[in-house]
């Protein structure tokens, strides 16, 4: 079995070029893997179910059933951006939503999948706010208001939230590695895969006497992320460009 994963694709009306990416991979993955894994902040931003025409996005879905229509395992994971698709969009796109974090067996392979903010545990004024932004009193309240005032919430948010990264230093928005460590530990993982931080990249290390493996997805305004799982073997792909070298993690990938 074929398995991709990406991330951080944040599609809005704002960048149609990403969305004219996002409909050539709609139209060529189906031909080359079997289950998707689509790991948060597949939008820029959700005002809720609802919300879908407008903000835009009714291209979007439609390209998300061709996927899953074709006969794709289609996952979807929230993200701190679109933690509000909810039920409605899953049945009109035909995926199904998983909890953050996830395992899953892959193969051979125990693999835990995650958006990746809760990892960046030093952003502790983005761990604050996420907190109170995914309570059910938070969303039971923000989707009780009209479309048009959810959307000038939300617009409020992204420019706040974009302002007060000007101000952070950058590895304190990238995940924590004895976080990582100990979450791994408690699913009993040697493979993480997530995206959020924006830098993708390969990590090995040891855990515990073992070789583990974080693997991090980029976004798509840079670098069009993807990662592509085969035969046990896992390649992290900028486009059409392998990063680095494909990889076998040892076996067996679970504690």
């Amino acid at each position: 079995m074929t398995v991709a994963f990406v991330s951080d694709i944040h599609l809005t009306p704002d960048t149609p070029e990403i969305l004219d990416r996002f409909e050539e991979f709609a139209a060529h993955i189906p031909s080359r893997v079997q289950q998707l894994y689509i790991l948060g902040d597949l939008f820029e931003f959700w005002i809720g179910d609802d919300g879908t025409d407008m903000l835009g996005h009714a291209r979007a879905e439609a390209l998300l059933k061709q996927i899953s229509a074709t006969g794709v395992e289609l996952h979807f994971i929230h993200g701190n951006r679109d933690f509000l698709v909810g039920e409605e969009f899953a049945r009109r796109t035909g995926c199904t939503i998983l909890p953050d974090p996830t395992v899953m067996e892959i193969g051979s392979d125990r693999v835990l999948m995650s958006h990746g903010d809760t990892l960046c545990i030093q952003d502790t004024e983005h761990q604050e706010q996420r907190k109170r932004m995914t309570s059910s009193k938070w969303k039971v309240a923000f989707l009780d208001q009209p479309l048009d005032q959810r959307l000038s919430t939300a617009l409020e948010l992204r420019g706040k939230s974009a302002a007060a990264k000007q101000e952070k230093d950058m590895d304190i928005m990238d995940a924590d590695q004895g976080h990582v460590e100990e979450v791994m530990r408690q699913h009993q993982v040697l493979i993480l895969i997530h995206g959020h931080t924006h830098r993708p990249g390969v990590h090995q290390f040891r855990l515990d006497n073992a070789e583990a493996t974080r693997i991090v997805l980029g976004d798509w305004h840079a670098q069009q992320s993807m990662l592509i799982c085969e035969d046990g073997r896992y390649s992290l792909y900028e486009g059409e460009r392998l990063v680095g070298q494909s990889i076998s993690p040892a076996s067996p990938a679970r504690l």
